[in-house]
């Protein structure tokens, strides 16, 4: 075990507490208990690939040893190493070859494999037997063994997985997937057996395809194997297999053993091609083969993404699928690929909810209806309705108004119907422009006229012509603007016939039909014919012969889904049956082929099909007579009264062959549609209509609206829910919306009683209630039935004194009415208790009259107090006066007693419910004493709000254009006492008028007083108290005094943010502040802000719930990088540099007094931190004060924490240690040049076109953004630059720098604490031409010889490459001449010629002088003496072709026996080799640059006069519909004796198809039958909503 050292004797303990602080790194628990250091960092890995090493350490803490080892290792670096890398084994033997052994000098080989020490570096001597151990350990990394993972590492064998894990027991599969679960691939293994003739002398053993692993053959018996290769890019290959050994075959490593009665052939894989083992006749005895090797799965199924969701809102579904995926090519293919490896399962689909947001709801207006007058200027409305979508159902459902964003469209507007009685039109525009929106401009100087006609629709055929209708100034001609001219003048729409001559003949191109087959090669046709357009209008079409149409017929039938089938089973057709009843038997011929790309078919070994092989034979018989249903009567109604359901039940019987009839089981019988055993009915409406189940319950889409009438109107529309206060002799539409519930059946009482259709009141089918003109008598309450469900509408009327009319049943004198008005705030507040609404449908019938009685009059009081406000906002009344002068004068024309309305008011006025109902609470949690002060409060406001709601509705139907009167400015409302303004008028001008006093700022006057408690409920209080809010408070009265000149301004804000006042949280007069009700929102510090042009001044008041703490917080975050001091309060965060003192206040309020304690980081200071009144001071900040500060008021009610956040800023600065940038340099650009800025600036000299890195050293806290310049420019600015900026700021890279790219390079590092600017230049050098000293002449003698002057690149006067200076103006250079002299005599040759023979050795010769060349370039023959003495004469003669004579040959033709593969055509074979001239056999290879003769070829045989014979179609086994085929015998027959032969033979030839469908037109009744064997899965995934599973089934989704 290893152990950390103990410390010497009398080491300091400074020394051990030194040690113990400096630990490398936190340490976890385990660690602090088991007495060990922190581990270190990993080390750098032994190797950079091929699977390396890591080390750490750890360092014993105690005086006594640790437990454990104090190094860890892990694998790194595991990567493939490139091929020229080679073994590490061998790297390590080899850095010893320049080191002598026992005095000499030795090439090392490794030496792998041992079992003894596998760590241990033994290597031999190449050439020798001698192998020694030159080292004990191996470096860590290294491999265990040539085979294994395993890998040594400190001189041990340490296990290693698959996963290069450490330990790992995990291994691969035989798939080859590491921990797999052999699940990717498939074993195959079989047998073959050889059949090789002397025509036929080899045949393919086994194809074995790419990505194949273990594979092993063991071929028994004379022939030999051989291997022929198919890469995926097409390369093919053949190896002979001639000797024992390991080949690399397309890189796949072949283990071959050649033994003299057997061959074993291995190949570990994963292949790399597709290899086709082959086998070569040897000799006169078989040889069978056995193959075993996993075979990978290509083809597997893969889950689709979902498909787009069945609806874009609302709520819909959306569908997965599955689709099979070639893994080799990285294609979808076709599903039979898939269905071919019985371990794929196809997934079945998935299906799940999507876009699940509801639809928006939006405004979809009706048609505008006629106009109301037929000349002049009338009306038109519309009803706009507020729906929404629901996608699932494909329904629309009507929702309240407000549920719409945005302007609702107009549901009025004016028309002109033109002038009345031929009279010139007095209507005036501007008259109508306030009221509907204005029309255009009418003159009658432009009018409507024809001017020609468009272009014909068609060439051909029959067209039509528009005649164009324009708007013409009538004085002038000139075209105008449409607007101009009467809509309703425009003449009708003109049009004629054009082009009516027939149109050529063309071709008529149907759509292709399906392929006819997935895979081999498919047909797909269309119909084509040439057909004669006669006439366009009457689309009358005549069909002609092909040769009319003078176009080149267009193709009808062409190819499709050209690729190889994967093998399959393909059964004959089964033969008849053996016996026609009581059991027979039938039998077929089933093969395994595979249909190639050419549509021929391949026959394969049963071994290829690996599906489970179809039946060859089967039972068959003919007894009874199909099963059938025998249906009986409907039975009666269940119901005696509405909807209601019939049935009948339903026998399966059987009729035998002996004629009787008999029952059966009914599953015996097809599948019955649900519809043929039960079937609604529906019966008289029933009187009292029972409850429904909740699911199917009616429902009414009630309106919960207020509506006061103000001026006189023809007829009103209403939906049920609401409140109507209406003028007498309104016509009243009252709609009754339903769902779930039949319109017809909805009946409508009032008061109780039922209604019926009278002269005055209408009862209108679906829905409708109709008053014609209001009387005293129709007031009262109204209720529409929709089943159990009931919505009412109250109707009452105003009276000319604009007080509401009584009940005429009980006349009720005004004595009584006052009485009722005062109680109905409180009775309406009972109500609010129940739905928001007018009643419960719940309870018994007297409960729900008793309490219609009650809610009737919910509202009368604020309707009667707001239709006696006399406080309408003047400045709007002006306005609308103007605007609606019009209508007013019409509407006083039409009724002489309208002075009951109210004339400056809009038409009718509409309040929501819960609007109204908020007040009436808030009066009703008044003081009494207050009520009614503010109730004429609410009532104004109320006024003001409805008023302002009707003008800015008015204002969204008015076009910009036509806006002609200015609307008055509302100012914001503010809630305010009733009498504040008043108030606050006369105190400012008693404030201006007085003596002039000395200018002072705000102070506000501190009161020393306890909150006084009024009343029970209510509370005052002066600011620096705390009021403790209980369950009876009511009103809290927050008072304010300040002093000051000018006379400040006094705001309120809580918990740091401005008030918001509201109708329960007011402004007094005197700036005090009251909230009503309080609740607990309204908890918090409340302060008193006062603000003049001198200053400002705030005190704060807290107020809590029952007595429970409050601390006074900020949200805010504070950034300080220059003051000494900073002070906040708690709850923020605190951003500031080192040195400054900060302090944290934590303003406490509770009842009793909080008691406050702070914390940091959850750990609680200690009183020395602690200032006055709960503050926290921590001077002199440094980073380990950075923190969390947390401060926790505590009493007897409970307790509350803020904190605030403390972060230290360091500004940014040059760091001390600069190895990490120029590191980070190092790495970004190993052999780029490289400079780092500086505050005072730094230079770097480059070459043109290089590249350079500039690192910008920086620290600081945040960590600074940094952002580079060039000259002083942003960097991203600069023109002609091309630069990258890397490891987040901190390097610049610049390429291709030339002369107009250098300059000044800066960076900017900035963070929240300052700045800091780096710079650095970069200087580029330049290139230049240079004319040195004369070059080498280019001969020793004769009259060739020239110098050329040397031409130089030069960079700063070193040579570099000429490209360098390929722009700068080149020297002109001339040659001079130089060694013009006579040559010495020397030997000259010819070519040599021809070899006289071409293989078994010949000669060639050639021709050799000795001649001397002149100083003119004349050369002369010279005695061979003179070339001797100077050089041996060159040899004359030589031998050539020295290789074997070596030919083609071949034996005689084998018999005509072959496949046949035309008529009386058939195949022979014959045996071609390579031998010597002399009969020697030689391998292929040598005679491989000869013309190799054929070994096939056509021969005639009388077996081969064969042809197809085919029989007549049988009748066709449908009438109608899809399903129906024929078939006929198609067999291959003899020419000349005309007997059936093996089909085989005939396979030259395509062979015509033996069933075909046939009556495929629609039946009449469509039978509902399943058409996939997936339905059952389509009804448990409940897909059946769906159109196109519902059609395929049929019979499934009917008995959904």
């Amino acid at each position: 075990m290893e152990c950390c050292r103990r410390a010497a004797p009398g080491t300091p303990l400074l020394f051990l507490a030194f040690l113990l602080l400096s630990s490398r790194a936190a340490r976890s628990e385990e660690d602090r208990d088991s007495l060990w250091d922190a581990w270190g960092p990993w080390s750098e890995c032994s190797r950079t690939c091929g699977g390396g090493a890591s080390y750490s350490l750890r360092r014993c803490l105690s005086s006594k040893s640790c437990e454990g080892r104090n190094i860890r290792y892990r694998t790194c670096s595991n990567v493939d190493c490139p091929p020229e890398a080679g073994d590490f084994r061998a790297q390590q033997c080899s850095a010893h070859n320049d080191v002598k052994h026992h005095g000499q000098f030795y090439e090392w080989l490794p030496v792998s494999n041992d079992p003894d020490n596998p760590c241990s570096l033994k290597c031999q001597a190449k050439g020798t037997t001698l192998i020694v151990e030159l080292a004990p350990k191996v470096l860590d990394g290294t491999r265990c063994y040539t085979e294994s993972l395993d890998m040594c590492i400190s001189g041990l064998c340490q296990i290693v997985g698959c996963d290069h894990q450490l330990g790992s027991t995990v291994k691969e599969d035989n798939c080859g997937v590491c921990n797999g679960d052999g699940s990717t691939c498939r074993l195959v293994r079989g047998q073959y057996k050889s059949q090789l003739s002397a025509t036929k002398l080899d045949d393919t053993v086994v194809a074995i395809p790419y990505g194949s692993r273990h594979i092993r053959l063991v071929l028994k018996g004379p022939d030999h194997l051989y291997l022929e290769t198919k890469t995926l890019q097409g390369t093919k290959g053949e190896n002979s297999l001639s000797s024992t050994g390991t080949f690399l075959v397309d890189n796949s490593s072949v283990d071959f053993q050649k033994f003299p009665d057997k061959e074993i052939l291995r190949m570990a894989g994963p292949l790399t091609a597709d290899f086709i083992v082959k086998v070569r006749n040897s000799g006169p005895a078989d040889s069978t083969v056995q193959f075993i090797f996993y075979q990978p799965i290509i083809h597997r199924w893969r889950e689709t993404d979902f498909f787009p969701c069945s609806a874009t809102c609302g709520g819909g579904y959306q569908l997965t699928s599955a689709e099979c995926y070639d893994l080799r090519s990285n294609r979808v293919v076709a599903d039979q690929y898939c269905h071919y490896y019985p371990e794929n399962i196809k997934p079945k689909p998935k299906l799940q909810e999507c876009n699940l947001d509801p639809c928006p709801a939006r405004f979809i207006p009706e048609a505008w209806s006629a106009c109301s007058v037929t000349c002049g200027v009338g009306t038109q409305v519309r009803i706009v309705r507020c729906q929404v979508l629901l996608s699932f159902s494909q329904s629309v459902a009507d929702l309240p108004v407000d549920e719409c964003e945005g302007p609702k469209p107009a549901s009025q507007r004016a028309c002109y119907s033109g002038p009345c009685n031929g009279e010139i039109s007095e209507f005036n525009v501007d008259e109508t422009d306030g009221l509907f929106g204005g029309l255009q401009d009418f003159d009658e100087l432009h009018d409507w006229e024809y001017e020609g006609f468009t272009k014909c629709s068609e060439s051909c055929g029959g067209g039509v012509q528009e005649a164009v209708v324009s708007c013409l100034n009538k004085q002038t001609r000139e075209p105008a603007d449409e607007n101009l001219c009467v809509t309703s003048r425009r003449p009708p729409q003109l049009l004629k016939s054009c082009n009516l001559d027939p149109c050529p003949a063309r071709w008529e191109i149907g759509k292709w039909s399906p392929c006819s087959l997935t895979c081999g090669v498919g047909l797909q046709t269309r119909d084509v014919f040439c057909s004669h357009l006669l006439s366009r209008e009457l689309n009358e079409t005549v069909i002609l012969a092909d040769e009319l149409c003078h176009q080149p017929k267009p193709s009808t039938v062409q190819a499709c889904n050209r690729f190889n089938c994967p093998p399959a089973w393909y059964p004959a057709q089964w033969q008849p049956c053996s016996r026609t009843c009581g059991g027979g038997e039938q039998r077929r011929e089933v093969l395994c082929k595979q249909r190639m790309a050419d549509g021929s078919f391949l026959e394969l070994p049963e071994t290829f099909c690996s599906v489970s092989k179809p039946a060859s034979q089967q039972a068959c018989r003919r007894d009874d007579c199909p099963s059938e249903w025998l249906l009986s009567e409907w039975t009666e109604c269940s119901t005696s009264c509405g909807e209601g359901t019939q049935t009948r039940s339903a026998v399966c019987r059987k009729m035998l062959k002996t004629g009787v009839s008999t029952v059966i089981n009914s599953t015996l019988c097809p599948p019955l549609p649900f519809s043929s055993s039960i079937r609604p009915c529906m019966l008289a409406t029933c009187a009292r209509p029972g409850r429904p189940s909740t699911k199917h319950s009616p429902h009414i889409a009630a309106a919960r609206k207020v509506y006061i009438q103000t001026r006189r109107q023809r007829r009103l529309h209403f939906v049920v829910g609401g409140f109507a206060y209406l003028l007498p002799k309104t016509a009243v539409v009252l709609r009754c919306p339903t769902r779930r519930f039949r319109k017809p059946l909805i009946t409508w009482e009032k008061d109780g009683q039922h209604l019926i259709s009278s002269a005055h009141v209408t009862v209108a089918p679906f829905g409708y209630l109709k008053i014609h003109r209001l009387k005293p008598s129709d007031a009262g309450i109204y209720t529409c039935s929709a089943g159990p469900a009931r919505e009412h509408f109250v109707i009452k009327l105003i009276g000319g004194n604009h007080k509401l009319v009584a009940q005429p049943l009980g006349l009720r004198s005004e004595e009584e009415v006052l009485p009722a008005r005062k109680a109905s705030t409180k009775e309406a507040l009972q109500t609010h208790k129940h739905r928001n609404g007018i009643f419960s449908t719940n309870g018994s019938k007297a409960e729900k009259r008793g309490l219609a009685v009650d809610t009737g009059s919910r509202y009368d009081d604020l309707v009667s107090r707001l239709l006696e406000q006399g406080g309408w906002p003047g400045e709007l009344l002006a306005s609308w006066e103007v605007q609606d002068s019009t209508e007013r004068n019409a509407s006083s024309e039409e009724d002489g007693n309208a002075e009951q309305a109210l004339p400056h008011l809009p038409f009718t006025m509409v309040a929501e419910q819960k609007r109204l109902d908020d007040i009436l609470r808030n009066i009703s949690q008044q003081p009494e004493e207050l009520r009614d002060l503010y109730r004429k409060h609410l009532v104004a406001q109320l006024a003001q709000e409805l008023f302002r709601s009707h003008v800015e509705h008015q204002d969204s139907l008015l076009k910009p254009s036509e806006q002609r009167i200015p609307l008055v400015a509302i100012p914001p409302r503010k809630h305010v006492s009733g009498f504040s303004s008043a108030l606050r008028t006369s105190t400012s001008s008693q404030a201006s008028g007085g003596p002039r006093r000395p200018q002072r700022k705000p102070a506000i006057l501190r009161k020393i007083s306890a909150a006084q408690q009024l009343s029970a409920s209510e509370v005052v209080t002066h600011l620096g108290q705390t009021v403790a809010l209980a369950s009876g408070t009511l009103s809290v009265l927050l008072h304010c005094e300040a002093v000051g000149n000018p006379r400040p301004t006094i705001t309120w804000a809580r918990n740091g943010e401005e008030v918001q006042f509201s109708d329960r949280i007011l402004l007094q007069p005197d700036d005090s502040l009251q909230i009503l009700a309080p609740v607990e929102a309204d908890v918090g510090f409340y302060t008193c802000n006062a603000t003049n042009a001198l200053g400002y001044d705030s005190v704060s008041i807290a107020v809590t719930l029952a007595g429970k703490p409050l601390v006074k917080t900020s949200r805010m975050t504070v950034i300080n990088t220059e003051k000494p001091a900073v002070t906040v309060d708690v709850g923020g965060t605190i951003k500031t540099v080192q040195g400054v003192n900060v302090t944290i206040n934590c303003q406490v309020a509770g009842v009793p007094e909080a008691e406050v304690s702070w914390f940091r980081n959850k750990s609680k200071l200690g009183s020395p931190h602690h200032l006055h009144e709960g503050s926290l001071l921590l001077a002199n900040v440094s980073s380990s004060d950075q923190g969390l500060y947390s401060c926790r008021a505590a009493n007897l009610h409970g307790e509350l924490m803020e904190s605030t956040q403390l972060l230290i800023l360091d500004p940014p600065e040059v760091p001390a240690q600069l190895e990490d940038i120029r590191a980070l340099l190092s790495a970004t650009g190993p052999n780029l040049p490289s400079v780092l800025t500086s505050p005072l600036g730094t230079q770097l000299v480059l070459d043109p076109g290089n590249s350079a890195l500039l690192g910008c050293p920086i620290k600081g806290h945040p960590i600074p953004n940094i952002t580079w310049f060039h000259d002083g420019q942003p960097i991203a600015t600069a023109a002609g630059l091309t630069h990258h900026i890397l490891a987040a700021g901190q390097i610049l890279q610049v390429a291709n720098l030339s002369g107009e790219t250098p300059g000044e390079f800066s960076c900017l590092a900035q963070n929240e604490a300052g700045v800091l600017w780096q710079k650095a230049s970069l200087m580029i050098q330049d290139y230049w031409w240079s004319v040195d000293r004369l070059a080498t002449c280019s001969a020793s003698c004769g009259n060739r010889g020239v110098q050329q002057p040397r031409l130089r690149c030069l960079l700063n006067s070193t040579e570099v490459n000429p490209t360098h200076c390929a722009g700068k103006i080149r020297p002109a250079v001339q040659p001079v001449a130089c060694n013009r002299r006579d040559c010495p005599s020397r030997w000259m040759v010819t070519s040599w010629s021809a070899c006289t023979r071409s293989c078994g050795g010949g000669i060639q010769t050639r021709r050799v002088t000795c001649q001397k060349l002149k100083a003119t370039g004349i050369s002369t023959p010279v005695s061979n003496d003179m070339c001797t003495q100077l050089a041996k004469r060159p040899v004359d003669t030589q031998a050539c072709n020295q290789q074997l004579c070596v030919e083609w040959a071949f034996s005689s033709w084998g018999q005509c026996n072959g496949p046949c593969i035309g008529p009386h055509l058939a195949v022979q074979h014959r045996q071609v080799f390579c031998q010597t001239r002399d009969g020697i056999t030689l391998p292929s290879e040598q005679c491989s640059a000869l013309p190799r003769p054929v070994s096939t070829q056509n021969c005639w045989s009388e077996a081969c006069s064969v042809h197809w014979r085919v029989s007549l179609w049988t009748l066709c086994t449908a009438t109608c519909g899809n399903y129906g085929f024929q078939s006929r015998r198609v067999e291959c027959v003899h020419a000349r004796t005309n007997k059936a032969v093996p089909d085989h033979l005939c396979s030259w030839g395509p062979r015509p198809a033996n069933w075909q469908r046939c009556n495929i037109t629609p039946c009449e009744n469509m039978e509902c039958r399943d058409t996939t064997r997936y339905c059952e899965k389509v009804k448990q995934l409940k897909l059946c909503q769906l159109s196109q599973f519902k059609s395929r089934c049929c019979g499934t989704c009917g008995k959904a």
